[in-house]
């Protein structure tokens, strides 16, 4: 048996499939991705077909094209033997148990012995898929069941047999981890496993209630989706965006093998109206529309159907749910009168009683359930953690009262939270009583889990200075969206000596949804309606002083992204030694979508990196075009690999594919650093000048005509290329990084006094949308 996975074979080239294959060759590992043959002219064109159209996908399941030359395609029936390449064989055809075991049968005669051999089902029992098979073949199976879209989906349940190999289920299981960035969860070999069991139910019971309560749409998603810690789409809106053809599939694959007494039986049902909108093509976002819709001929107007009359009308939003149960307190969500505390109700009493009654028959612990449903279905609380916040003993007394069966571990649990921190460690309640630790695997270190035995060694109103062991410190941003204001470089004044003569190194990292959004923009209106022009200029300048002593500090600084690092949040990165990257991080230099140019050191940062590139060809022009291209444009790189190709990441820089292993890896890689650390010398710069300057404006020009940009935009892109060629500097004079900076400033000042800036930045901050003025 092989100890490293080096080739993977998908068979199955269908949504899922493809994009398993997708994300292995995202790990920058070779797949061989194999379907049926349907053109006798072209036996490859169904696997071919499926990169094909990957590549153009949109969210994209490669992270890069360069990755999809690690796919390569052929056929189940001219190809099949070539499974003997690969380490790891992963079946992902038709959810039909007939088909699968016959492919099964081909792949005992072709494979290697000690190969893994895996399903991708999300329904069929472990137990059936195998039935008939040698006893090596039962050794080396187990169920990988992959979350759609494979790439975005961090949970993999993993369903291993009782003649399964150990030691093979550890290196899948290793390999996906840390390789494949997913977050493991065991699962037992029962129906639907973990997360599906559970969120099949939770959408029966939500649909059931809400046709049977007479709520509408936009009523039910409200009360089902924010308060509940449920995005935003809520049940209808989620349901339209898997397929509502889907339902009855899962419920009658869930119905033929779930036992007669299981809860789902007795709500299981598929309502008249929608198996009316499944014939006459309105399943959800991929058809004609779902329980909402965009009708085209009333000029785009979205609309929601009425469960009653089947009609369609104009979305209707519904009133605000009042206080606290707007703001996630379950009690005061389920103590609403009418139907809205009724339905709120009807939705957790249920799903959180049947997942309480799946340990240990689905599950062998709470967390396992939490952590599927929180990775899987995007809840922000698990079930287990939802029950914390009504109360075991509440939950479990409602239930009795209404006549309802009450599961055993609420019984177990009584006056007691299923979590809780002792001595800094969260433990969890177990089957036996008693309360044991939360485990991370090993090479994970949160650090959620540093902040619960220990405080910060320095603190602002938007950023704090932690120590993560072993020398090394770790500034964490804390502000909305980890906005940068002055009170993180405030934080960092504060960090650089306390790092210098405390440790060896410091990273910078946090654990909100993203990185950081940039600047924080809604301060700067603020600054802007007063004309605390004086404010803007100090909050430029501290910034550009900050970044710049982290830059030149006495120890290595590695910042490690993740989601969106946009703006000051990508300049951060520009000036670190180094960065450990998540392989989702989405990051530019975006600041001409605003009307504004990067102020904190991000334009020489991103002239130095593309002149020193090999392919770069030589002279002061072509690095200063491509910077251009890039920042007037705002571009912003769709993973941390494209961040690479744009320049917004050193080839050097790591990339981490599973996000709770950030923070240990970018830790390692700043100690690697720190050995014999020396600051980087400044740059110099020899700048196009005034020649440089007119190309630019003409390319400018270009795209005006076409309609590609506005006028405003021409006006902030020159600004820009005055700051990329040098100012009034000539070509044969030398440019120094200070001068750089102070071009940045004046250019910055010019811009925000702007009322056309003005308008952008209040635009972006009251829609979202960037104003195209």
């Amino acid at each position: 048996m092989s100890d490293t996975i080096k080739k993977i074979c998908v068979i199955g080239a269908g949504t899922m499939g493809a994009g398993i294959a997708a994300q292995v060759a995202n790990a920058g590992v070779p797949v061989l991705l194999l379907d049926i043959v349907r053109d006798p002219a072209d036996r490859n064109a169904v696997a071919a077909g499926a990169v094909a159209k990957m590549l153009k996908t949109d969210p994209a399941p490669f992270m890069s094209k360069a990755a999809a030359k690690l796919v390569e395609t052929g056929n189940i029936e001219d190809d099949l033997a070539r499974v003997a390449e690969c380490d790891w064989i992963v079946e992902a055809i038709v959810e039909r148990l007939d088909l699968k075991q016959q492919l099964y049968a081909k792949l005992e005669d072709v494979r290697r012995a000690g190969t893994a051999i895996s399903s991708n089902t999300s329904t069929i029992p472990l137990g059936h898929l195998i039935e008939g098979r040698s006893e090596a073949f039962r050794r080396d199976f187990l169920i990988t069941h992959f979350f759609n879209p494979p790439r975005y989906m961090r949970l993999l349940e993993i369903v291993s047999g009782p003649e399964s190999h150990a030691a093979l289920v550890a290196r899948v299981s290793d390999f996906a981890d840390r390789q494949l960035g997913k977050t493991i969860v065991v699962a037992k070999d029962t129906p639907g496993f973990i997360a599906n069991r559970v969120g099949t139910f939770w959408i029966q019971a939500a649909l059931n209630a809400a046709f049977e309560l007479g709520l509408t749409v936009e009523e039910a998603d409200a009360i089902a989706g924010k308060p509940m810690g449920v995005p935003k789409t809520g049940v209808f809106g989620l349901v339209d965006l898997v397929g509502i053809d889907l339902m009855p599939h899962l419920q009658k694959s869930l119905t033929e093998t779930l036992p007669k007494g299981d809860a789902y039986q007795a709500i299981s049902t598929i309502p008249p109206l929608i198996g009316k909108m499944i014939a006459e093509g309105y399943t959800g976002r991929k058809g004609k529309g779902g329980f909402y819709r965009l009708n085209r001929e009333a000029g785009k107007r979205k609309e929601a159907i009425n469960l009653a009359t089947g009609e369609y009308r104009a979305v209707v939003t519904p009133p605000s749910l009042p206080g606290a149960a707007a703001k996630g307190d379950l009690g005061a969500l389920l103590a609403l009168p009418g139907k809205s505390g009724a339905y709120a109700w009807a939705i957790l009493g249920q799903t959180l009683a049947y997942a309480a009654s799946l340990v240990p028959d689905a599950a062998d612990d709470i967390v396992s359930v939490d952590t599927a449903m929180k990775l899987g279905y995007n809840w922000s609380f698990g079930p287990f953690e939802l029950i914390d916040k009504i109360g075991a003993v509440a939950l479990a007394k409602r239930l009795a009262d209404e006549g309802k069966p009450v599961p055993a571990i609420l019984t177990l649990a009584g006056e007691r939270s299923f979590y809780r921190v002792e001595n800094g460690v969260r433990q969890y309640l177990g089957l036996d009583g008693a309360y044991h630790d939360i485990v991370r695997p090993d090479g994970v270190l949160m650090l959620a889990d540093i902040k619960l035995s220990s405080k910060p060694l320095a603190k602002t109103a938007s950023a704090a200075l932690w120590d993560v062991g072993d020398g090394v410190a770790c500034i964490e941003f804390t502000g909305k969206m980890n906005a940068l204001d002055g009170e993180v470089m405030a934080l960092i004044g504060k960090a650089i000596p306390i790092v210098a003569e405390k440790f060896k190194a410091l990273v910078v990292y946090n654990e909100g949804k993203s990185f950081s959004a940039g600047a924080n923009l809604g301060l700067a209106l603020f600054a802007l309606n007063i004309a605390a022009w004086g404010e803007i200029d100090k909050l430029v300048a501290g910034g550009q002083e900050a970044y710049k002593a982290l830059k030149y500090a006495p120890f290595p600084v590695v910042s490690a992204p993740f989601g969106m690092a946009l703006g000051g949040g990508c300049e951060i990165l520009l000036n670190s030694d180094a960065v450990q990257a998540h392989a989702e991080t989405y990051t530019g230099l975006v600041e001409c979508g605003v009307g504004l140019i990067p102020g904190w050191g991000g334009c020489g940062e991103m002239i130095d990196r593309w002149r020193s590139n090999p392919a770069m060809p030589k002279g002061p022009m072509p690095a200063v075009a491509k910077v251009f291209e890039t920042v007037s444009t705002a571009t912003v790189s769709k993973s941390a690999a494209e961040a690479k190709e744009y320049g917004f990441l050193r080839p050097s820089d790591g990339i981490t594919m599973n996000r709770d292993r950030l923070l240990a890896d970018a830790k390692a890689k700043a100690l690697a650093l720190a050995e014999g650390y020396q600051p980087p010398a400044p740059p110099e710069f020899r700048l196009p000048g005034a020649a440089g300057r007119v190309a630019l404006d003409m390319a400018v020009k270009g795209f005006q005509a076409r309609g590609l940009a506005t006028d405003y935009d021409g006006v902030v892109s020159g600004f820009l290329a005055d700051v990329l060629t040098g100012g009034e500097a000539d070509l044969v004079d030398t440019v120094t990084e200070a001068d750089l900076l102070a071009l940045e400033r004046k250019a910055f000042a010019k811009l925000v006094r702007d009322t056309r800036t003005q308008a952008r930045i209040e635009t972006i901050l009251e829609t979202g949308k960037p104003l195209r003025n």
